[in-house]
């Protein structure tokens, strides 16, 4: 199952439910602070916070009517934000505004200002009150804080069309789920050489179609060893899969009852929280926007093959292909297959080196993109990462350079092949 913060992160209403039901608390507590408490200790309140109920009717109707304007206006620049989103970066970068921390606070703050001074004006009546009230004072005040808020999300807000701020949230999801999974291999990991299932073999199958959004490898391993079974892992993270595919093998001595479920979820649209695929493929998707022929934007897109190549050099340094994952005890317990480095690598630059063929600022930030991988990447991935600057030499629209753009993209390419201990090679030959 999904750990608490996933679930949060993902469910967009859950955030602002929890401000709905502080603010009907908080209301709750300021009607009973009125009725009970107020008129005792009113000679120690300073008598600016205190209202009559007449006055408190017609400050709190205006502050409802006012609430509710500003929520009204935030959903509105919410929808705004998402549609350039969509128009500008990708179809896929507005979930990284709307699942924003800021964002589900600040709609939270509006919601719950809203209800609380609407239940504020349903408790206070003259036929309840016969002296000054307090829950005005406190109505105002949460709407200073409201104000406060609002003046804040307006630079939140700026801050987020910019370009600049979403490469960097993307590459920032990116690198934690590489973080994550170089934390977790440092601690559990087997050769493949050694992975020999015994016992029957028993296939789990998907019961629904969609993404495989999670799945707890460090909770398959414990489960392996308190049952004495072996986990194969058939599908991989961000796979879509389809009612009654494979999942999971598991290898048991004798025939028992075991289910799997409550270490992976499916879900109708992949995630970048352990997807690292779909966190690269974010990324590139801006890229590619960015040197579309609606756009002509290469800046854009030469900035993030740098960054990109950051990511590729780290994640270089991650066990990929088939592993093994061992107990306490050294004895194998799950075996999961991650992506080739080779496949990441084609993956992450197959669109761009297309789309950008024709263009010699695009073709020689993808080699500055694989100089800054292989600085980073460990001596091993270095063939890997030179034949990639090959295949993407290959596509190269030779026809739309000049002589000038050709020997900037020899430098290049030989910059890489010094880094990577290769054979150099002449760029206008392949």
């Amino acid at each position: 199952m999904k750990p608490i913060a996933y679930t949060v992160k993902e469910k967009v209403w859950l955030i602002p439910a929890v401000y709905s039901v502080a603010a009907i608390l908080l209301s709750l507590a300021a009607f009973f602070l009125d009725l009970y408490l107020v008129e005792r200790i009113s000679r120690f309140i300073p008598p600016i916070f205190l209202t009559s109920v007449e006055v408190g009717q017609t400050i709190l109707g205006i502050l409802t009517a006012a609430m509710l304007t500003m929520t009204t206006f935030t959903f509105s620049t919410v929808l705004v934000v998402l549609t350039t989103y969509t128009s500008q970066f990708s179809p896929r970068a507005p979930e990284n505004f709307i699942r924003s921390s800021a964002t589900k606070h600040v709609l939270g703050i509006f919601v719950a200002g809203f209800i609380f001074n609407m239940l504020s004006l349903l408790y206070i009546r003259k036929d309840v009150f016969d002296h000054e009230i307090l829950t005005t004072a406190i109505g105002i005040l949460l709407v200073f804080f409201c104000i406060a808020t609002f003046a804040y999300y307006i630079h939140f807000v700026a801050s987020n069309v910019q370009v600049s701020t979403l490469i960097n949230k993307l590459t920032n999801d990116a690198e934690d789920v590489i973080s994550h999974y170089k934390a977790f291999q440092d601690e559990q990991f087997v050769s493949l050489e050694k992975w020999d299932p015994f016992g029957e073999k028993e296939t789990i199958t998907a019961t629904k179609a969609g993404y495989i959004q999670f799945l707890d490898l460090v909770g398959l391993v414990e489960f392996a060893e308190k049952h004495d079974v072996e986990i194969e892992i058939v599908s991989k993270i961000g796979d879509y899969v389809y009612e009654g595919k494979p999942l999971i093998h598991l290898y048991l001595k004798k025939q028992k009852k075991l289910s799997l479920d409550y270490f992976f979820s499916i879900g109708d649209e992949r995630t970048p929280e352990q997807d690292l695929g779909y966190a690269i493929q974010k990324i590139i998707e801006v890229a590619i926007r960015a040197i579309s022929p609606g756009r002509q934007d290469p800046n854009t897109a030469n900035d993030i093959l740098i960054r990109l190549g950051h990511l590729l050099g780290k994640m270089g340094s991650l066990k990929t292909d088939d592993l093994v994952l061992a107990d306490d005890k050294g004895k194998n317990r799950v075996m999961y297959r991650f992506s080739p480095y080779r496949e990441i690598l084609y993956k992450a630059f197959y669109q761009i080196s297309y789309q950008g063929r024709s263009d010699i600022s695009v073709i020689s930030s993808m080699a500055e993109s694989l100089t800054v991988t292989a600085a980073l990447a460990p001596d091993w991935r270095h063939e890997t990462i030179w034949k990639t600057q090959l295949h993407i030499l290959e596509g190269i629209n030779g026809d739309a350079l000049k002589e000038a753009d050709w020997n900037y993209l020899q430098s290049k390419v030989d910059e890489l092949a010094s880094i990577t201990k290769q054979q150099p090679v002449d760029v206008t030959s392949i």
